[in-house]
């Protein structure tokens, strides 16, 4: 097969390390892509909203499989595009159609869908700017701490928890007035904040038939000790210590049948991949979001412990028959560790030369913001650059690799969170 990934980031160069992996894989592309996945595929200076661009590609290549990495194309109906065009008809593609990207696209929409299915989620309500009053009122008697959630995408940073109802009530000023988070903030999701520990769990559909992947925990704010503002992610860890199978089970039943049950009750076709945002709350899963692909950092742990043709997989995905293929999982660890520009999440500056990149022991180096510069160097370009992945029989020695890797690497204003599964490994103390 021909097999074209749409993206830029970490996510994007796992998935094209897997892919190249596959014999079933004949020429790999990634539109935009990155340095990294320039060392595994054919990179096309195409953005990945640019469908027109991309459909020329499509033909150009002779692209059998479409892999819709990031979300944005998927909310703006990059399936849809393809889908409405006759001479497309055989083309496979990995990634719902708009309506279903809505479980992303939109947290309001989500959280009716959980409602109307019976999953298990915080209590919320939802404000426009046309019910600011009234959402001003609802948080004065909100129990603390309070979490704003914008309704649409916000680049993974558009969720704000406060412990004071002063600040509650100015930032939902602020995002209804687009002052903060543009027009993603159009509409603000108001939810009850949940105790507990939190896991993603990822599935990949076919429209009926699932494979439920490895499960991972990230680290999504930018300070030590989870401190500090959100960020897109600065790394993760799989398996899960505290995912029991007990516990998954209940994930299961709970969450994945009925929210394929959901999809296929309101008519979608749903193929492609889930990532369902868990809170572990005394054992039991409650779901914080959906997201209609893949996360990142989090396939970067992900992929490396799947031991299958990721190829097959995907085609049997399009092909919706999931059922006849079988998912093999690495019982091993894996971290990863993003190093970031000095700034980050905030202001940051690119075009950094990255050095000591080659030469890494027992280690994977995704590259999640970086540009090709000149002799083979291999610049900055992004506010996370590199997530460095170690697979290891132990979670102990899979952080003691990854953080190694994060030490070695160079580049001016590097930052990296130092406790990267810490937590884990004294968990349950």
């Amino acid at each position: 097969m021909n097999i074209l990934i749409l993206g830029s980031g970490g996510r994007e160069h796992a998935f094209a390390w897997k892919l190249a992996q596959s014999p079933l894989c004949d020429n790999l592309f990634v539109a935009p892509g990155n340095a990294g996945t320039a060392l595994n595929a054919t990179n096309l200076n195409i953005a990945a909203t640019d469908f027109e661009a991309i459909a020329e590609a499509v033909r150009t290549n002779a692209i059998d499989l479409l892999l819709v990495g990031p979300e944005e194309p998927l909310v703006k109906g990059v399936v849809d595009y393809f889908r409405n065009k006759p001479e497309f008809s055989s083309l496979r593609i990995i990634g719902p159609d708009s309506v279903g990207a809505q479980l992303e696209g939109s947290k309001d929409f989500s959280k009716q869908f959980m409602v109307r299915h019976g999953i298990p989620a915080a209590a919320s309500r939802t404000f426009t700017p046309e019910t600011l009053d009234e959402g001003l009122e609802y948080l004065s008697g909100h129990s603390l701490p309070i979490v704003l959630k914008a309704d649409g995408l916000a680049a993974g940073k558009g969720v704000i928890i406060t412990e004071n109802v002063t600040e509650a009530q100015d930032v939902l000023r602020t995002m209804l007035s687009g002052e903060k988070f543009g027009e993603a903030g159009s509409k603000v999701v108001v939810e009850q904040f949940l105790r507990g520990i939190e896991l993603s769990v990822f599935v990949l559909s076919d429209g009926v038939n699932y494979k439920i992947l490895p499960e991972a925990k990230d680290y999504k704010r930018i300070g030590e000790g989870d401190t500090g503002p959100n960020t897109g992610g600065m790394g993760a860890v799989s398996p899960v210590k505290f995912a029991t199978a007990k516990f998954l089970q209940k994930v299961e039943e709970k969450v994945v049948k009925p929210t394929l049950a959901g999809l296929q009750k309101e008519g979608i076709r749903y193929v492609g991949f889930i990532f369902i945002g868990l809170m572990n709350v005394k054992e039991e899963p409650y779901v914080i979001e959906y997201n209609a692909r893949m996360g990142d950092p989090e396939t970067e742990v992900v992929l490396p412990r799947i031991q299958s043709d990721l190829a097959e997989l995907l085609t049997a995905a399009a092909d919706g028959e999931l059922d006849k293929v079988q998912l093999q999982v690495s019982p091993q660890t894996a971290v990863t560790t993003v190093v970031v520009s000095g700034g980050y999440p905030d202001a940051y500056e690119k075009g950094k030369e990255i050095t000591e990149l080659t030469g890494l022991e027992d280690v994977t180096a995704f590259h999640a913001g970086t540009s090709p510069g000149h002799n083979g160097h291999v610049l900055t370009n992004g506010g996370r650059v590199l997530a460095l992945t170690a697979l290891a029989n132990s979670l102990e020695n899979a952080v003691q690799k990854s953080q190694k890797a994060a030490r070695t690497v160079q580049f001016d204003g590097k930052y990296y969170r130092k406790d990267i599964g810490l937590d884990l490994i004294r968990y349950p103390d």
